[in-house]
């Protein structure tokens, strides 16, 4: 079974090691499409700065924003993947018990931007170029990030055990994401039936 503390420990040490290195999925099995999904929502963080630079350039912003949308597909995709994995590896869906409707990849999504988020409101405590205002102003930012994080680590984590004793069940959300489909989205169908 998932070993709940094994996710929370890898999100926030990669969080940290890709910062100084160059970002790559180690790990196999469950924990390689946490580690994937970690690293989409890595990237992403990273592209979304960019893309607020007003003084980069249109085409500086539109590679960021093509980026963003690779990269949160992927992410996408990477939740399904855990979900899948957890419902096919725990026991059998008990369809009579009760239905949890954000799923564990959802959660460990969740978790994810957690981590990035405690990892960068903490660089912000250590600026010299801002007063003691915003300093504090992120602290209790922080306090209420850590809290958050604990609450929802708590939640995956009694989820994990409900589905295992098979007093709970899921579904694996499929996110059809029609924008990214040339056969879906009319406006790239309808631009290649025009062209």
């Amino acid at each position: 079974m998932i070993d709940f503390d094994k996710i929370i420990r890898t999100q926030k040490q990669l969080t940290i090691d890709w910062h100084d290195t160059e970002p790559s999925v180690q790990s196999q099995d469950f924990y390689q499409f946490v580690e994937d999904n970690h690293l989409n929502n890595f990237s992403l963080w990273h592209e979304e700065d960019k893309a607020r630079r007003d003084d980069k350039g249109a085409d500086y912003v539109y590679r960021a924003k093509r980026n963003i949308d690779q990269y949160n597909q992927r992410r996408n995709n990477m939740m399904e993947a855990m979900d899948q994995w957890v419902y096919e590896n725990y026991p059998a869906s008990n369809e009579a018990s009760p239905c949890h409707s954000e799923t564990p990849g959802m959660m460990i999504d969740r978790l994810s931007i957690l981590a990035l988020k405690t990892y960068h409101m903490a660089l912000q405590l250590k600026r010299d170029d801002v007063d003691e205002t915003h300093r504090q102003a992120c602290e209790r930012k922080c306090q209420v990030i850590d809290a958050q994080l604990q609450q929802l680590s708590a939640c995956l984590k009694h989820l994990l055990e409900e589905l295992q004793a098979g007093t709970r069940h899921f579904r694996v959300y499929h996110q059809f994401k029609m924008y990214n489909d040339a056969s879906l989205n009319p406006q790239l169908y309808k631009n290649r039936e025009q062209a």
